[in-house]
């Protein structure tokens, strides 16, 4: 159960000063008050981190997703630094894979371990907001008695989560952000002289796996580089009118499952987990309806959190480092009789269906060309598809976003990423190559996360991984070896009968 928070007096805060601390910048800061500690801890407790995150995520009040979603990575990888130290402890073959930062020795308490480095990860990021973690430490902590081996658990995560904090303390992450915006006809404009623009040189964020920013950076929207080439392009022409007329917000041809959809994957507004809060739920509950157990799930995590922390890296180069920082399409609507276009028509009346709390209709403070729900989608069921081996799997999602009507069911990943991508151009805040055009860099992207961050244990000999007793089913054996493969956590594998023939021993390499 989550300590109760309520505000603190604003404080204005510079981006780089607290970032270089480890920490987000927000113009309202939230404090933990106490809360009475629960009767028992969590049965889960990756799951139970993962909504203090998320519940931390709704704290926040205007800030990036960039941020959040290094804030994420940040917690989860120092939570998989610490389980991998303590399974490998136990022996070789329950090892993870390879570390992340950092591989303690010694072993200790499973959860303890998990618990300090999620506690002390949090600390580090949000602490300087005003934040505190340590009535979540303690629910944490309820039913595990002090011993030798909590002690040790103890210590594993701390290690693990200053690591971490400190790998990523010159991550460029703490600089000052400024930005002056394109003079030319077809550029992003903030909304007043002094903005709001969020994170205008998040692109320039060492990566947790890339190699640069602009390692997948997507081709400037309709393959022009220059703003009049845009806008005079027969596929600008054509998403100007498909927005104008089913991303408004009185469109008579967008359907209501649109519309449900459109709001569904919002989640723009300060109060709901943002939209790197809702793919980290969603794969809760995916892990969750697959049996996934809490000592390999934090791997899941892991891998998703650092892959959404480097999609929002790849999206933001795009979107300020490249050589168009695209309008919005309020904005293009708008200004459509200086765009050099015959074809678009200006409607100076017209609003996005995107709206607030306070029900002003808005866009994100930031130009549209990638978008960043698109590249977190798509990464995401990359490395879900990859973890799980296969695509087609049937899950309900839920959401934060005041304006929904509730959960969504989806019959695959690549099903629910194509609705979270397009449902953008029905809430009328981007344009339709502003998600087409991600769709190849973000799968590379998930690609490239499971194929080069925590990848494989190695060995150069087969390892006994499990004596099945009395299981002749060679399907069992299988199943189980896949997994390990699909977790990444052991390359090969090998089902063989032991000597009486009537049980198989899986060996890993």
């Amino acid at each position: 159960m989550l300590s109760a928070r309520k505000p603190v007096a604003a404080r204005l805060r510079r981006l780089g000063a607290l970032m270089a601390a480890g920490a987000l910048s927000a113009a309202t800061l939230q404090a933990v008050t106490p809360a009475p500690a629960s009767a028992a801890g969590p049965a889960d407790h990756v799951n139970y981190w993962n909504g203090v995150l998320l519940q931390t995520f709704r704290e926040t009040n205007d800030i990036g997703p960039g941020p959040l979603a290094r804030s994420a990575a940040i917690m989860y990888v120092s939570m998989y630094d610490a389980a991998n130290s303590v399974l490998c402890a136990q022996r070789a073959v329950d090892c993870l894979g390879q570390p992340y930062t950092l591989k303690v020795g010694s072993g200790g308490d499973f959860n303890t371990a998990l618990d300090y480095a999620a506690h002390d990860a949090l600390t580090g990021v949000f602490g300087p907001l005003g934040f505190n973690f340590d009535d979540e430490l303690a629910t944490a902590q309820t039913d595990i008695p002090a011993s030798a081996q909590q002690a040790a658990g103890q210590s594993i995560g701390q290690q693990t989560a200053a690591a971490t904090l400190q790998r990523r303390a010159n991550d460029h992450a703490g600089d000052l952000m400024t930005y002056t915006p394109d003079s030319e006809v077809g550029a992003w404009q903030p909304a007043t002289p002094t903005g709001p623009v969020v994170t205008p040189n998040w692109g320039n964020v060492t990566p947790f796996v890339m190699s640069s920013g602009s390692q997948f950076r997507p081709a400037a929207p309709a393959d022009a580089d220059t703003y009049a080439e845009v806008l005079a392009s027969d596929e600008y022409t054509a998403q100007f009118n498909e927005v104008k007329a089913y991303g408004a917000w009185n469109s008579t041809v967008r359907t209501p499952d649109q519309t449900k959809a459109a709001f569904f994957w919002a989640n723009d507004v300060n109060g709901t987990y943002k939209p790197p809060g809702q793919l980290l739920q969603h794969t809760q509950i995916i892990a969750d309806g697959q049996q996934v157990p809490a000592t390999v799930k934090v791997k899941l995590f892991a891998q998703v959190a650092t892959g959404l922390a480097d999609a929002s890296i790849l999206a933001w180069d795009r979107k300020f480092l490249g050589s168009v920082d695209l309008w919005r399409p309020d904005m293009g609507i708008h200004r459509a009789g200086e765009d050099g276009n015959a074809d678009t028509e200006p409607d100076g009346d017209w609003q996005p269906l995107s709206i607030d709390r306070q029900g002003r209709r808005f866009s994100p403070p930031f130009p549209a060309y990638v978008s960043g729900h698109a590249t977190f989608a798509y990464t995401w069921a990359h490395v879900m598809e990859h973890w799980f081996g296969r695509d087609n799997i049937t899950y309900t999602g839920t959401t934060d976003d005041p304006n929904a009507s509730g959960p969504r069911t989806f019959t695959s990943f690549s099903a629910a990423a194509d609705e979270n991508a397009h449902s953008r151009l029905w809430l009328g805040v981007h344009w339709h190559f502003d998600a087409d055009n991600v769709l190849n860099p973000g799968n590379e992207l998930g690609e490239y996360v499971v194929d080069n961050t925590m990848y494989y244990n190695r060995s150069d000999t087969e390892l006994l991984y499990l004596h099945k007793t009395g299981v002749t089913n060679r399907n069992e054996c299988d199943n189980t070896g896949r997994q390990l493969s699909n977790e990444h956590r052991w390359e090969f594998y090998r089902c063989v009968h032991s000597n009486n023939r009537t049980v198989y021993d899986l060996y890993v390499r």
